[in-house]
């Protein structure tokens, strides 16, 4: 059974409870992490092992998400800025106690490559910020293979158009 979260805003990522930040940089350009991101949802579970299951929602407004373990997700796209940002909100999930939670991932040219962060907004009651507070390492470490994945992903595709 999906539960509804309360509806947040882009501000809630600079004033939830709980925000987990976690950075890494990728040799592919802003353009194509962010095509990856925001333009081949479908995609996602080929670099990003906890994703099970990505397709777009509502002509692509939202997105329904499956998590390994059963959790789902359905989304509104809250930001969508090629090569610089892409964010939503989770608006229903079967996940327990969560009730408002929002995810940014910020794109930001480095060098010959990207610098991605991702922020991860979340409320919920105190046993719920526990919990994502002693999740912290393993959704960093989350992100930073997926993040790897993804660019090995997207520089096997440049080899591929290079040749």
């Amino acid at each position: 059974m999906h539960r509804l979260l309360r509806p947040v805003g882009l501000d809630f990522i600079e004033v939830a409870p709980t925000r987990l930040v976690f950075a890494s940089r990728a040799t592919a350009a802003p353009e194509d992490v962010y095509r990856a991101l925001a333009e081949e949802v479908e995609g996602w579970p080929s670099w990003f092992r906890a994703v099970t299951g990505a397709r777009p929602m509502d002509g692509g407004a939202g997105r329904a998400i499956r998590l390994a373990g059963g959790v789902r997700f359905e989304e509104t796209i809250m930001a969508a800025d090629p090569e610089r940002r892409y964010a939503y909100r989770v608006d229903k999930t079967n996940a327990p106690g969560i009730q408002a939670l929002l995810e940014e991932w910020r794109l930001t040219p480095s060098g010959s490559g990207t610098h991605v962060q991702w922020t991860f907004a979340a409320d919920g009651p105190p046993t719920v910020r526990l919990a994502l507070a002693a999740a912290r390492p393993a959704l960093g470490h989350s992100f930073r293979s997926a993040v790897r994945a993804l660019d090995l992903r997207l520089a096997e595709r440049r080899r591929g158009a290079d040749q």
